[in-house]
């Protein structure tokens, strides 16, 4: 009994008189999160980054303008860029950048004996895609390091042969190693800066 009636005292003290700032805090909180906790669903790592992407933007804004430290301007510019790169994930920016270099048409055919599928196919469709026009090479010409490592064979996330002529499939080889490496990176800065970001 004593020992609690200590820990009320020592409560009464040092917390109590600061219990209403904590409860307007709490509800500011509230009020501040609730887009984000609203939208919050538990099927999809989309939801953990959206979460880590509002809190970094929040503390990015915080230590930014209260400015306590040498490096506030800094760490703030840092948590915006984790911040980004957490975007580029979510919108899988990266991964769906190639498509924006061909222009495809898509039509489903019935399947025919020609396609040596099993009998119980024979009634359904196939997915048809004839490239209209493409632009490839440029994409290249943007990320000629991962282009190199492509046709190297270094990266073969599909672990299919690659020749020159088989453009789409390399342009989706570089558009997936980019979008590991922002990933990669995000992680990366996050690691080496976290523990640093208070204030």
């Amino acid at each position: 009994m004593e020992l609690t009636t200590n820990k009320f005292i020592t409560w009464l003290r040092y917390d109590a008189k600061y219990l209403h700032k904590d409860v307007i805090q709490g509800v500011k909180n509230l009020i501040r999160w609730f887009p984000t906790v609203w939208k919050d669903r538990d099927y999809d790592h989309s939801y953990i980054y959206e979460i880590l992407r509002v809190k970094l933007e929040n503390q990015a804004e915080y230590i930014s303008k209260r400015d306590r430290h040498t490096t506030a301007q800094r760490d703030a510019e840092k948590m915006l860029l984790v911040a980004r790169l957490i975007t580029i994930q979510q919108e899988d920016m990266y991964d769906m950048e190639y498509m924006d270099y061909h222009e495809s048409e898509y039509d489903f055919v019935d399947v025919t004996d020609e396609d040596g599928l099993p009998e119980k196919y024979k009634n359904s469709k196939r997915l048809e895609v004839n490239t209209i026009s493409e632009r490839f090479d440029e994409y290249f010409a943007m990320y000629p390091r991962q282009y190199k490592r492509v046709m190297s064979g270094e990266v073969n996330r599909f672990s299919r042969p690659i020749e020159e002529k088989d453009k789409q499939l390399i342009a989706m080889e570089i558009a997936h190693e980019n979008q590991d490496r922002s990933r990669k990176l995000l992680f990366k800065l996050l690691e080496n800066n976290i523990t640093r970001w208070w204030d």
